[in-house]
């Protein structure tokens, strides 16, 4: 097994189609992010600069859009349960031995040649069509009727300049986030942007806070994690990059040691991930420069402006991360288009996508169901 060196020179750029792309997935990480902090009480400065490093080191590894993500089964169940931050450490200690263990002993090999490419799409259908439908349940309507105002004014300008490598499309609509914030809540702006230096904290899970994670956040994270982190990712990276040529073993160790590393310094639990792919792309990144620049977002918020994070936040106009996160989900869901000639594949495909929004545990059940149903339907 081999992993990608490092190459010199890098194929690595960064200009402004690089510093579009590298918001191509704050609507995703960015509320996730907040939940996590305020629900297990993290330390805002830690969290912050461990995810904001984490992204440079995988983009100068891979030289490509792959940015890295909270892990979302975990962040939801941390929210929801308001679980303490000891145990999400764990719990990332946990999944990155189970990961490491699995990529070492080839059985992520297996499962990429045992799980067929339609349930690979069924589950980038899937997490596409939660994205979208998040968006419009949640964010949009944030801020009442001047937020849908705001919406409807950056959903055009993404439709009109989606894909246009000289005026990009999220770089302008951040733009417009900005000015809003500047406009409506300029005061709450100004005082929550004191600045500090700030440090990551130390931190080492006991053997229980990593068995109590590994039963309440690992196992219902891991299904979700081999279909869309590993699978489905290196499916997107096959698509957008074939000349990279990247292999499941390397993604699943990057994930490992990721998740080895992160919780001494008190990060979350994080991924790679198929959505922050193609949103990266979506909005114009096609080197590892906008994963770089989005690693510096976090780093520089971390470092110096932690303090304020949370009011930031929260000034910062949901129903524009909305619209970002929106597009995102019709990225993936566009992936369904290669199946369309293949009436059995496109059926699989939904039927996994559907199961993985629908039914608990979603995500494990389509992946079971799906790959059966292929292989029933292949024998007939």
């Amino acid at each position: 097994m081999q992993l990608p060196l490092l190459r010199y020179p890098f194929s690595i750029r960064f200009d402004r189609n690089e510093l579009a792309g590298a918001f191509g997935d704050i609507g995703t990480d960015l509320p996730l992010l907040v939940g996590i902090i305020l629900a297990a009480k993290l330390d805002a400065a830690s969290t912050l600069i461990v995810f904001g490093g984490m992204q440079i080191l995988t983009a100068l590894f891979y030289q490509m859009p792959m940015p890295v993500q909270p892990l979302k089964a975990m962040a939801a169940l941390v929210i929801a349960q308001k679980i303490e931050g000891a145990v999400l450490f764990g719990a990332g200690l946990a999944i990155g031995v189970v990961m490491l263990v699995l990529s070492l002993s080839g059985a992520l090999a297996w499962l990429s040649k045992a799980i067929p490419k339609a349930v690979v799409r069924g589950i980038q259908f899937g997490l596409g069509l939660q994205l979208a439908l998040l968006s419009l349940k949640e964010y949009v309507p944030a801020d009442g009727a001047l937020g849908y105002a705001l919406a409807s004014v950056a959903f055009l300008i993404t439709l009109f300049l989606l894909g246009n490598r000289k005026y990009p499309a999220s770089l302008i609509v951040i733009l417009l986030g900005i000015g809003y914030a500047l406009v409506f809540h300029s005061d709450a702006l100004f005082e929550s942007t004191s600045v500090s230096i700030s440090l990551p904290k130390f931190f080492v899970p006991t053997w229980e806070h990593i068995a109590t994670g590994f039963v309440l956040l690992a196992l219902p994270q891991i299904p979700l994690s081999i279909g869309n982190s590993l699978l489905a990712t290196k499916q997107t990276a096959s698509d957008l990059f074939p000349e990279k040529k990247l292999s499941i073993q390397q993604i699943g160790l990057t994930y490992s040691f990721m998740n080895l590393i992160s919780p001494f310094f008190s990060g979350v639990p994080i991924c790679h991930g198929s959505g922050g792919m193609v949103g990266h792309y979506a909005f114009g990144g096609r080197t590892g420069g906008s994963v770089i620049i989005y690693g510096l977002f976090y780093l520089v918020l971390g470092l110096f402006f932690a303090s304020g994070f949370e009011q930031v936040v929260k000034i910062f106009p949901l129903p524009i991360l909305g619209v970002i996160l929106f597009f995102e989900g019709i990225s993936l869901i566009k992936l369904l288009g290669d199946l369309l000639g293949e009436k059995k594949s496109f059926f699989v495909a939904l039927l996994t996508g559907v199961l993985a929004v629908g039914v608990p545990y979603g995500y494990v059940v389509g992946l079971v169901i799906g790959t059966l149903v292929y292989r029933f339907k292949q024998e007939d």
